[in-house]
């Protein structure tokens, strides 16, 4: 469903809304629908669970509920709290589940093995790694999503949304794979948006495979954990930024800084562009002014 709004042109002359609604089987009423805005309580419950969650991934919707009753004070069921954790936030503990070996019931779920146990990532375009995080903002909060490339910690991709779907995922990579060319392998977990036929089908039309994470498995994907850590702790959650436009601008910055100005103490202290672009024996995408080019090649995207 939210593909096909995704096509809906309000502007488009000659087809009224109505009528592509009709061709692209929607109700109007789905169309003009606004989901209702998070109370002001579950708004700072999420944003307490987000910070707790960054130094305790292993707590699930329970164990989150116990630390906001008994420590923290507030008295909400384990309902709301299973709600936001894992629905509007989409977060779940990094341990196993019960019947963790039950398949999905989504129609169109695929799976793929884990690829990266033992491999040795040597290269930039090797590996990428892709995930979805929840950013607060003041008043609401915005999702994230990011493409880093392993090997470099060179951030080849990012983008912000009010939903997390498919279409979104897959439109990121479309993006990085015109600028950066293709990787050979690229990572994710086993959310609903990487493993539908609209995410897979895009990887593959690159020719790029797909691994996954394994079930239970935290540090599959640790690298782009300790991303969103960085993201969180280096700038959100010290700005704490009004709107989805300051986030957008404040994350341009954080990304340029993260990318050609920060050191990594898990590439020997060198800067992910340096790594990337050198390794690849291709000369950096930016002279001069590295910060004001960046700025403006990302505020014309967003344009």
């Amino acid at each position: 469903m939210s593909q096909r709004r995704y096509h809906i042109d309000k502007n488009l002359k000659g087809l009224s809304i109505r009528r592509q609604c009709k061709i692209l089987k929607i109700s109007r009423s789905s169309y003009y629908y606004q989901a209702k805005e998070e109370s002001a309580l579950n708004l700072e419950l999420m944003r307490l669970m987000d910070e707790h969650y960054l130094k305790h991934p292993y707590k699930g919707a329970s164990r989150m509920h116990i630390w906001l009753s008994k420590d923290k004070g507030y008295r909400v069921n384990i309902k709301r709290i299973r709600r936001l954790y894992t629905k509007v936030m989409g977060l779940q503990s990094i341990l196993p589940s019960p019947n963790t070996s039950k398949p999905s019931k989504a129609k169109d779920r695929q799976v793929f093995a884990y690829l990266l146990r033992g491999l040795k990532i040597d290269r930039p375009n090797q590996v990428w790694a892709t995930d979805i995080t929840y950013i607060p903002i003041q008043g609401g909060f915005m999702y994230l999503t990011a493409i880093i490339d392993l090997y470099s910690r060179f951030v080849v991709g990012w983008s912000l949304s009010n939903s997390m779907d498919a279409y979104w995922c897959k439109e990121l990579v479309n993006q990085a794979v015109e600028q950066y060319g293709k990787p050979e392998i690229l990572n994710t977990d086993q959310g609903s948006q990487y493993t539908s036929n609209l995410f897979v089908d895009t990887v593959k039309s690159h020719g790029i495979q797909l691994s996954m994470d394994g079930k239970g498995r935290c540090i599959d994907n640790v690298f782009i954990e300790r991303l969103w850590w960085s993201v969180k702790y280096e700038d959100a959650y010290i700005y704490e930024y009004k709107n989805g436009k300051e986030l957008y601008l404040g994350l341009v910055r954080y990304f340029q800084k993260y990318n050609f100005e920060r050191r990594h103490a898990g590439i020997n202290q060198e800067l992910p562009s340096k790594r990337y672009f050198s390794s690849k024996n291709a000369p950096l995408p930016f002279e001069g002014d590295l910060e004001e080019k960046y700025l403006t090649e990302m505020n014309c995207k967003s344009a």
